[in-house]
């Protein structure tokens, strides 16, 4: 639409709307590493009931499996309604998986699931910072990959992503700091 002068009407402009921008490869990769990203979250929150008897850790990973299982399913749907490789939850444990930035070896995933009551929960904390700040990267990598996180899905998930994760750190930093 274009204004028109004082006291006359808009007028339609033909051609001047913009397309919406599409996604990239580096779109479909971030979705794709961030549910492996987020199925090791899960896995790891699977552990806090039989390791902790603290109530707010059952809360925080409460909350991480909850928007965390959500995310995976939304991720799966954009990734299918593209026509690309939407991996399980599972497939991070495929010969070849690759490791996202933040998440744990196999060998800190067998420290935390031997770990319990405090040890485990200053581990847990500390491990899930960790997972989280690496989902921040692998945001921050996306935004600087030229045309990515254009698709305003990607670009709503990925706010997302780094707002909450953001304020779980915070949370869980002050949590850790508690612990004595």
């Amino acid at each position: 639409m274009q204004p028109g002068a004082p006291g006359q009407p808009s007028r339609e402009v033909a051609g001047a709307a913009a397309p919406a921008p599409g996604h990239t490869d580096a779109d479909v990769k971030f979705m794709q590493g961030m549910i492996h990203h987020h199925a090791q979250a899960l896995e790891m929150t699977a552990l806090v009931a039989t390791r902790t008897a603290r109530d707010d850790m059952t809360l925080l990973a409460k909350r991480i499996e909850v928007s965390q299982t959500d995310e995976i399913r939304t991720m799966q749907q954009w990734l299918a309604d593209r026509g690309a490789d939407a991996p399980s939850e599972h497939a991070r444990h495929e010969p070849g998986a690759p490791l996202m930035p933040g998440m744990l070896t196999a060998d800190e995933m067998a420290r935390l699931a031997a770990a319990t009551g405090v040890g485990f929960d200053r581990l847990f904390l500390t491990f899930m910072i960790k997972h989280h700040q690496g989902a921040l990267t692998m945001v921050k990598e996306l935004l600087a990959s030229p045309g990515a996180g254009q698709d305003s899905d990607v670009f709503a998930f990925t706010s997302d992503v780094d707002a909450d994760q953001s304020m779980e750190i915070d949370r869980m930093a002050a949590m850790l700091a508690a612990i004595r």
